[in-house]
Order: structure tokens, then C-alpha cells, then sequence
């Protein structure tokens, strides 16, 4: 990915920012204990950004991901790996990918090629096989436009070692600056495989027999669409809905996200395995918070769409207060179709039907906690607390609402620090507030308050919320409207209370916490 002139404006923001926070972190505890996610995956030390090259294979889940071991700012991009058998607990492996002297390992994807169709298996061996970008900093630096070209390595034993192609690169940039991030499926009737590449402001669709011979079929997305940025991590998935293979395409964009900075969208349509026909035009996000970037899906996994996020954003990724390690993933998410009326400003049109991604966190995850409380039709006072029996702060909350009242969420500690998460129903929106939530020094426009559309109608509104020391993430309405945040307390948050002017009725209530 393309991040020179974004790290030197990430230094100035750094240099500039006049939010200041006006608590100290807890001397008692140590940065890692403060903000070392419990169920979300981060490097054990150094910089880390995209998931890359996610597979399953073998009962194991291959997790790559963009590192730079010597550093916690962005530096030369290596493959990090780490792998799981349950997609929630991870252990890091040794590195994959290094640099070498065609360029730096940028983001990419990775395959099982079960038919030996590129000729590297041996002794009836599947290859995985990863195609990456290998970016050329010194070409960068001179100008020139043919800097990001398109790689592959191959692997007989199942990841843990790497062999970097001879005939790299498989694909040569058009002299096109922007020109990264391939993600590779199997496109079973053509009996090719598919490339998506991001390419400036579009995507770009290639075909190969043998994912090494590569040749272009087709273009989307010049003109149509979000463009406030760079277009990156482009993701091609089909999704059975009612029989029908439907495509949805991901595309990951930077800056101009709907909540400032790095984001995701998504379009809706057909693909033959030649072009991308939209469903239509309208602009979609998989996720309106600002700390879910760079999202693409497992390969080898049946009929599942399971997609992991990089849970930051370009605004500060750089500055952020860790110590050790930069950067946490997203909790991984099962992703479907809902096809509904289309509803809009609380408006519904029965007459015209939209087709929605909607993201859930994987069944994988609840086997991780222990429920706490569990309610059932009861009305809240207009101050109602969520704490669990232990007196904790519940890691997961999962309730259903029986009317569409304004409420809130309020996690806070005794220093004045507090996020707040809610639902305002004059706006028919959710939304999630760090304006007091922590420190916010390091960049001048994290003390925000970010906002999200109600995407479903009814009466019911039911939410499930994963808060992780320092990340909040909301699955709202089926998973039709999903939210992801950062945020740094000074100290552990220590209460958790519900607020609504009138009360509010809920049809359910459940608090778990992680085992």
C-alpha cells in the first residue's frame, strides 16, 4: 500500500494535535495490560496493517498480515503470520514474507491451487500459493511510475515455509503508480482464476489458467461510487442467497471513509468472470466506524464468508499510545445477504427491494464467553445499570429493544472518562462518542462522535456490542449496521449503565463476559 506522503502527514498531525488529554495512564499498570486486546488479535511487538493471504486449511486458519517487526510506525512491509483453530485464539508464527530486491511485500492474498494448476506442488503436494504486491521504494522516491508490480511464493508445507517464484513479477504494472493488493479466487465455470487489483481510483479484473499468466478482462468503479481516495484491498465473494449466486465486491478506500479517513464499501451485482455488472450505484459501507480498513475474506472455507478487518484508520494509525505493538485486528465476521424494502430516512418503499451486507461475528466466538446476566421483558428506569453480577464490565452485551426510544450507553471511569454508544431516533441513526472516552493528544481529530444510518424498519431494534479495553464494535439490526471504534482510557472503565429520558422496554437482555 501506498503510505509515504500519509506517514509524513501522520507526523504533522502528531506535531499539531491540540486535543490534550488531561489524565495521566495508571502508573500501576503497564501499557501492555491497559491496552492489550483480550480477544482481538495483535503482533506480539511491532507495526502491524492489513490481514493478508487468509486461508484455512487442514483444520488451521492462516492469518498474514502486513509487519514491520523493527518498529511500531509503518516501515518495510514484511508478511507477518499467525494461525488459529478456532478464530479466536492466535499464535504468531515466524515470519512468512520478507523484502527483497524487487520491492517490499505488500498486500495480498493466498490460495490453496488443489489442482497443481501453476506446476509448483511436487510429490502430489497442493501448493498454497500467495500473491502479493512487491512495492519499490526507491523507485517511489525517483519518480518513476512502475514501481508496484504483482509476485507470488509458494508453500509444500502448509505455511510454515516460503519459496519466492523465480519468474517474479507474474503481473507488471502499465506504469501505474497505484497499481496493488490482489486478492485471487477460483472462478469455477470459466475454470479460471480471478485477480482483483485496486488501480488508482478502480478496480481491475485479471484471469489466469495458472496464476502466473495474466491477462485483463474488465474494469469497475471509474466515476461510480465513493471517491474520496484511493481506491485499496479490493475482495471478490460470492454469496448464495436463495439459490442464486450473488457477487459482492469490497473495496477499501483511503481517505474519504462516511466517518473521516480509511474505510470500506461494498457493491452488490453479477460477475461472469469477464466484467462486474452492479446490482446498482448507490454507495454502501460495510462499516461506518473509523476502525474497520482493509477487510477481505478467508479462501478455502466452503460456502462462509469470513472476513477479518485491520481495526485502525490512516488519520493515526502511526500515534496511537502502544508501546510495544501497533495495531489490533477486528474480531473475525460471517458475512451474508439481506434482501429487504427499501428504507430510508424511516421511510420504507415496499415497492422496490435493496440488497444489504450485513456482518455478524462469527459463531467461533461464542464458545469465548460466559453469560453473566440474562433478562427478559423488563421496562429500565431512565438509569439502568449493565454491570455484571460480578460487578464487572460485561465484554459483550447483546439486547433487543421494544420500541424505537432514544438511548445510550455509558462506559466510564472515576476520572471523567466515558464512551458512549447509542441510538437517536429523531435522526434514525447509531452512534458512538470518544470525544471524552481517553487520550486523544496523539492526533486532533480522534475526540470524535461517529454516526451510522438505522439501514432496517420496525419496532424491534437489537444490538450486540464486543468492547475489548480499547475497542468498541456494534453489530445493529441483524448486522445491517456495524460500527467499529477506538478509544484510550487513562484508566480501566469501571461502570456501564443504560440511559433513556422515559426508560426503556426490552424484549431481552444478556451480558457476557470473555472466559
Amino acid at each position: 500500500m501506498h503510505f509515504y506522503r500519509i506517514f509524513l502527514l501522520l507526523c504533522f498531525f502528531m506535531a499539531q494535535s491540540s486535543v490534550q488529554s488531561q489524565v495521566q495512564p495508571d502508573a500501576k499498570l503497564s501499557n501492555e495490560s491497559l491496552y492489550r486486546p483480550l480477544f482481538h488479535f495483535t503482533p506480539n511487538q511491532g507495526w502491524m496493517n492489513d490481514p493478508n493471504g487468509m486461508v484455512f486449511l487442514n483444520g488451521q486458519y492462516h492469518l498474514f498480515f502486513q509487519h514491520y517487526p523493527d518498529g511500531t510506525i509503518w516501515g518495510p512491509m514484511h508478511w507477518g503470520q499467525a494461525t488459529s483453530k478456532n478464530l479466536v485464539q492466535w499464535k504468531e508464527q515466524p515470519i512468512a514474507l520478507y523484502p527483497d530486491s524487487i520491492g517490499m511485500i505488500f498486500s495480498g492474498s493466498a490460495v490453496l491451487d488443489k489442482d497443481n494448476t501453476s506446476g509448483l506442488g511436487r510429490g502430489g503436494i497442493a501448493p498454497l500459493v500467495a500473491i502479493f504486491t512487491q512495492h519499490n521504494m526507491s523507485g517511489e522516491k525517483a519518480g518513476r511510475t512502475d514501481f508496484q508490480n504483482q509476485s507470488i511464493a509458494y508453500s509444500l508445507d502448509e505455511g510454515k515455509t516460503w519459496t519466492k517464484y523465480a519468474g517474479n513479477p507474474v503481473l507488471k504494472t502499465p506504469n501505474i503508480k497505484d497499481f496493488r493488493d490482489p486478492k485471487v479466487i477460483w472462478h469455477a465455470p470459466t475454470q479460471k482464476w480471478i485477480m482483483s487489483l485496486a488501480v488508482a481510483d478502480h478496480v481491475e479484473f485479471y484471469s489466469a489458467p495458472n496464476l502466473i499468466n495474466w491477462t485483463k478482462e474488465s474494469e469497475i468503479g471509474k466515476n461510480l461510487f465513493a471517491h474520496g481516495g484511493v481506491w485499496e484491498c479490493p475482495d471478490l465473494l460470492q454469496i448464495n442467497k436463495n439459490g442464486k449466486t450473488i457477487w459482492v465486491l469490497l473495496v477499501s478506500m483511503n481517505p474519504g471513509g462516511p466517518n473521516g479517513g480509511s474505510a470500506t464499501q461494498y457493491i452488490v451485482g453479477d460477475f461472469d468472470g469477464h466484467a462486474f455488472k452492479p446490482y446498482s450505484t448507490d454507495i454502501k459501507w460495510m462499516d461506518y466506524g473509523p476502525d474497520n480498513y482493509a477487510g477481505v475474506t478467508f479462501s478455502n472455507v466452503g460456502d462462509r464468508n469470513i472476513l477479518i478487518g485491520w481495526m485502525s484508520n490512516w488519520n493515526y494509525a502511526n500515534v496511537v499510545p502502544t508501546d510495544k505493538w501497533r495495531s489490533a485486528m477486528t474480531v473475525p465476521r460471517e458475512l451474508s445477504l439481506i434482501e429487504q424494502p427499501i428504507y430510508k430516512n424511516g421511510i420504507v418503499n415496499a415497492k422496490l427491494t435493496d440488497m444489504l451486507l450485513a456482518s455478524n461475528p462469527v459463531k467461533e466466538l461464542n464458545a469465548a464467553f460466559k453469560k453473566t446476566l440474562s433478562k427478559e421483558s423488563i421496562r429500565t428506569e431512565k438509569t439502568f445499570s449493565l454491570m455484571s453480577p460480578a460487578n464487572t464490565i460485561p465484554n459483550r452485551i447483546d439486547l433487543t429493544t421494544g420500541s424505537l426510544y432514544s438511548f445510550e450507553i455509558i462506559f466510564s471511569n472515576a476520572f471523567n472518562e466515558k464512551l458512549i454508544i447509542g441510538y437517536d431516533s429523531a435522526k434514525i441513526q447509531y452512534y458512538i462518542d470518544r470525544s471524552q472516552a481517553g487520550i486523544a493528544n496523539f492526533n486532533e481529530g480522534f475526540a470524535s462522535v461517529a454516526v451510522a444510518p438505522r439501514l432496517s424498519g420496525g419496532i424491534y431494534l437489537n444490538w450486540s456490542i464486543l468492547i475489548d479495553k480499547t475497542s468498541i464494535e456494534l453489530f445493529a439490526d441483524g448486522g445491517r449496521s456495524v460500527m467499529t471504534s477506538l478509544f484510550f482510557p487513562t484508566h480501566p472503565y469501571t461502570n456501564c449503565i443504560m440511559q433513556s429520558k422515559n426508560g426503556l422496554p426490552l424484549v431481552s437482555l444478556d451480558l457476557f463476559s470473555y472466559k
